[in-house]
């Protein structure tokens, strides 16, 4: 084994970035080594927020009425978009009480990080509401807020099925046509889950007799509209990011395994699903997952994830960010992988993988396929032979899917390698947006947040990317925990323990020729 991977490790130690096809480009072009590094001391254009709270980690854009909106520790706050330092923002006190709090300590957990109410969620739910979910000192709570006044309701709602009870575990969640989608672990002797709440149909993933999620840590969910234009009249879809143990490296029983790697995933569900009849009643009867593969398979933990175009199916894609897992510990590395909407729908209509009695092992599933296809979302060819929903799957096709939650092949990244490498650098979040320079060309601009407190802006050309600068945003050191783009604002905006600070976008009066503003692509 170790003889496969050194030259993968040494990929690492000796090369900085990905090169292209051809190797006559100037070496420069093919350096991740940022164009610009701009220090702390000489940050201008920035703008800064911080209150009584800590940790901003959650954070919601709304560019038509131009607010930002963070959820933090113990407080939400309302800023504007267009200065968030401006000094006239809103503010809404969520603290648990201190008996609350003093429970919580009771019961070993620690009053001075965990022991209080950390927002984990917040989205729009209508046109008059935000929804807000916090851990509350290990007791979730969740509220319908008045987004014009911005203020609490005076009743809460339960959010032990909505919102992760520790403010550590990996959380993702959605708002979708008033459903609420979220991914985590929800209770302390709970399994990580799926689920769909506040909705007709609420729905999880399955536990017996097979766990479909193993240990997993979310990272990233968006809806993707595959039924816009679509010719065969599909359903929407959401996406999930996270790791998991990988039950198929090891052998023993197949609701447990002895491997104790753990592996990146990304899952899919239908949004028209409504669960089986008699079976997987309440649970997902489209839920598929496939491993993600960037650079070193089992030696590599996801860290972020974002979309672009993904209201546009067939031009939607994602880009992950990468670290060497704790196996490594005297070597730190980041990758950046990207991958199509399109290799992820072909490995889902792929073959799957079945736990093997015999060898109790997991292997390919050789046999025949029910139909129709196990997995699928309801279209109009389903419709048609009398599949109006998913409860009208017939009982092998449910059987099915129960059993073969797990795709056989990988996903890998477009062109089969990392856009980036990058050594001496911990990436946390990433987020990115297309943009069109004056020439034409279309590019995508992506800002790295890593885990000392640095912004690295990249742009993707062809089959690699490209640091232009790198920007250090707080003078302490401390973790990016979250990135939100603005084009209106023509702002970038970062949450962090400390605060939220407010970046331009662009910053070309800092360039001192032509030639490297046109390399910015700013």
């Amino acid at each position: 084994m170790w003889g496969r991977l050194w030259p993968l490790l040494l990929s690492i130690l000796t090369a900085t970035a990905v090169p292209g096809p051809s190797l006559r480009r100037p070496s420069r072009e093919l350096d991740a080594t940022p164009r610009m590094t701009i220090p702390y001391e000489e940050l201008s254009g920035t703008r800064h927020f911080k209150g009584q709270a800590q940790n901003y980690s959650t954070l919601l854009l709304e560019e038509a009425s131009a607010r930002l909106l963070v959820g933090a520790r113990g407080a939400l706050f309302s800023l504007s978009a267009n200065d968030i330092g401006d000094g006239a923002h809103k503010e809404i006190h969520w603290e648990a009480s201190p008996e609350m709090q003093s429970k919580c300590h009771q019961k070993g957990k620690n009053n001075q990080t965990e022991c209080f109410n950390h927002v984990r969620f917040l989205q729009r739910l209508n046109s008059t509401h935000l929804y807000a979910c916090g851990t509350h000192a290990f007791q979730p709570l969740c509220a319908a807020i008045d987004a014009e006044g911005f203020t609490l309701p005076t009743s809460f709602e339960e959010g032990k099925e909505k919102c992760p009870y520790d403010p550590a575990r990996g959380f993702t969640g959605l708002i979708i046509d008033g459903g609420l989608y979220t991914a985590t672990r929800y209770e302390f002797r709970s399994i990580p889950d799926i689920r769909r709440s506040r909705h007709p149909h609420s729905l999880r993933t399955e536990e017996t007799p097979m766990h479909w999620l193993n240990d997993a840590e979310f990272v990233f969910s968006v809806l993707v509209r595959e039924s816009k234009a679509s010719a065969v009249g599909d359903d929407d879809k959401v996406y999930y990011f996270f790791t998991e143990r990988a039950t198929e490296e090891g052998s023993g029983s197949f609701t447990q395994s002895r491997s104790s790697h753990r592996v990146a995933r990304v899952a899919r569900v239908c949004k028209g699903d409504l669960g089986g009849k008699k079976i997987l009643q309440k649970k997902w009867t489209s839920f598929l997952k496939a491993r993600l593969i960037c650079h070193i398979p089992l030696y590599e933990t996801l860290r972020g994830v974002c979309s672009l175009d993904a209201e546009t199916s067939s031009r939607t894609h994602f880009y992950a960010a990468f670290t060497l897992s704790t196996q490594w510990k005297t070597l730190e590395a980041s990758a950046i992988c990207r991958y199509d909407l399109a290799e992820i729908q072909a490995v889902f209509a792929g073959p799957y993988m079945e736990y093997q009695d015999g060898s109790r092992r997991w292997g390919r599933y050789e046999g025949g396929v029910p139909e129709p296809r196990p997995g699928s979302c309801i279209t109009d060819s389903l419709r048609s032979q009398g599949y109006n929903s998913s409860q009208d799957l017939p009982s092998p096709v449910l059987d099915f899917v129960k059993l073969h939650p797990l795709m056989a092949r990988p996903v890998v990244p477009t062109r089969g390698r990392p856009l980036l490498l990058k050594r001496n650098v911990r990436y946390t979040h990433l987020t990115g947006t297309p943009v069109t320079t004056p020439a034409g060309p279309t590019y995508d601009l992506l800002f790295l947040g890593t885990a000392d407190g640095w912004i690295h802006k990249a742009v993707v050309l062809g089959p690699g990317m490209h640091i232009i600068e790198e920007t250090q945003v707080f003078r302490e050191p401390q973790s990016v925990e979250n990135l939100v783009i603005s084009l209106l604002q023509h702002s970038l905006y970062v949450g962090a323990p400390s605060g939220v600070i407010q970046l331009p976008l662009s910053s070309c009066s800092r360039y001192r020729s032509c030639y490297d503003c046109i390399l910015a692509r700013d």
